[in-house]
């Protein structure tokens, strides 16, 4: 970083042989989603969050760069085929677990994490893509509204007793 703005952010797929990569964006994950919601840990929810190698091997990782440090990263589901889906729509694509690092935030790399993850469903002609977020995301949820999602409550979803999660829509023309 570059007088606190980013000099130049790179998103790219995340390999599977990359694993110092993998372990860092696992703890700027886990750390993300702990600062806004604590009690993940009692769900032992930290786990999958920080099994960065498992979601490369089940859907496709991209990673924010600038240089050698890590921004943040989003797991991008190309369809609900996929391990990864949280839905059963066959048209869609979906956005999981997207996080940046604390210095990083503010300065777009959560936008172009989630626009790149737009431009993959796009190429692979999906019609729609789904992500759901917890009630404290509110950063994220002014993030996705700017970028046309819409809430759906016909999306919410449980994933487990008391953990409440908001669904999002971005229709794709």
């Amino acid at each position: 970083m570059v007088d606190g703005t980013l000099a130049a952010v790179l998103v790219r797929p995340l390999g599977s042989d990359e694993t110092g990569l993998q372990e860092a964006l696992g703890a700027i994950t886990v750390a993300a989603y702990v600062q806004l919601e604590p009690d993940i840990v009692e769900h032992g929810y930290d786990a999958e969050l920080r099994d960065v190698a498992g979601r490369v091997a089940a859907a496709e990782v991209l990673i924010a760069l600038d240089g050698d440090e890590v921004l943040g990263g989003v797991t991008y589901v190309p369809d609900a085929g996929s391990a990864m889906a949280e839905f059963t729509d066959p048209h869609a694509a979906g956005v999981r677990m997207l996080a940046v690092s604390e210095p990083a935030r503010r300065r777009g790399v959560g936008e172009a994490l989630t626009v790149a993850c737009i431009d993959r469903a796009r190429a692979g002609d999906r019609h729609r893509v789904i992500l759901h977020s917890t009630p404290a995301m509110v950063a994220a949820h002014r993030l996705y509204e700017r970028l046309g999602f819409e809430r759906d409550p016909g999306l919410d979803w449980e994933p487990e007793p008391g953990v409440h999660l908001l669904g999002y829509v971005l229709p794709l023309s």
